[in-house]
């Protein structure tokens, strides 16, 4: 389907919708369905619901609500216990699941108080395409996906986000902290915090597509290896990571890649 056929189709159907909750994570994909929606339905017919929590990096979350308020859009932030939610805690391979269940179960509710009987969530093409197990919850809760439905693929979303000027239109995608341990790592509030810390340092420092993996007292960086010897020639930046509480950081040498637990 042709990129202006899928704009259309995603327009009708908002608009067949009339009035939409939007899960927003704070990443391009959620942020851009925001802007569709305000775009078709007006500000006064879309809610944007954001769930703030320890799988979140302090600066992603004043980020992500920087955000809406550029966009000046209708919006409520939870405060989501995710390590209340045994399988999240545990980091069971299917944690995203029942961590999502959680969470979408959150933002239903706080939608319905507010009178949005239709929630909808950033998913796209490509995410059917990866082992995502949170997909089962979203469509276990009935939760709308128009993006994927339209077509759209994370370059589509990317491309219409730059020509709508939307400041984040080639943010790095940003997993939830606990991506960062192998599975069966038991999680903490202190754990997932450390490896958000670190990776800050490596943003501030410019290394805006980055992972730091978190193998107990070992840090090991992932970065684009077109970056890999600014890295490695960085001494004070790597100590800095290791001050945040690491006894030895290392540098992945197969570079920067999603889901790399998940094999």
């Amino acid at each position: 389907m042709e990129m202006g056929k899928k704009e259309e189709v995603l327009r009708e159907r908002l608009l067949e919708a009339g009035k939409i909750a939007v899960a927003y994570s704070g990443g391009i994909d959620s942020y851009f369905l925001l802007e569709m929606a305000v775009s078709v339905l007006g500000r006064d017919h879309v809610l944007a619901v954001f769930c703030r929590g320890a799988m979140m990096p302090e600066a992603e979350e004043a980020e992500a609500i920087r955000l809406l308020e550029l966009l000046r859009v209708n919006y409520r932030i939870l405060t989501a216990e995710v390590l209340s939610v045994p399988e999240f805690a545990s980091n069971d391979k299917r944690r995203c699941y029942f961590c999502k269940k959680y969470l979408m179960g959150k933002i239903q509710e706080c939608a319905h108080k507010n009178g949005f009987t239709v929630v909808a969530d950033g998913g796209n093409v490509n995410d059917r395409e990866v082992y995502r197990p949170g997909l089962q919850a979203v469509e276990e809760l009935g939760i709308w996906s128009p993006l994927a439905e339209s077509g759209f693929t994370k370059a589509d979303i990317r491309r219409c986000a730059k020509e709508c000027g939307l400041p984040i239109w080639d943010k790095p995608s940003q997993a939830c902290l606990a991506s960062r341990f192998p599975y069966d790592t038991p999680l903490t509030a202190e754990k997932l915090q450390r490896a958000g810390q670190a990776e800050e340092i490596l943003h501030r420092a410019g290394f805006r597509a980055c992972r730091v993996r978190v193998h107990d007292t070992i840090a090991r960086i992932e970065v684009e290896r077109e970056d890999m010897e600014r890295l490695i020639r960085d001494t004070a930046l790597l100590h800095a990571v290791k001050d945040v509480g690491f006894s030895f950081v290392t540098l992945d040498l197969e570079g920067l890649r999603s889901g790399v637990f998940d094999s």
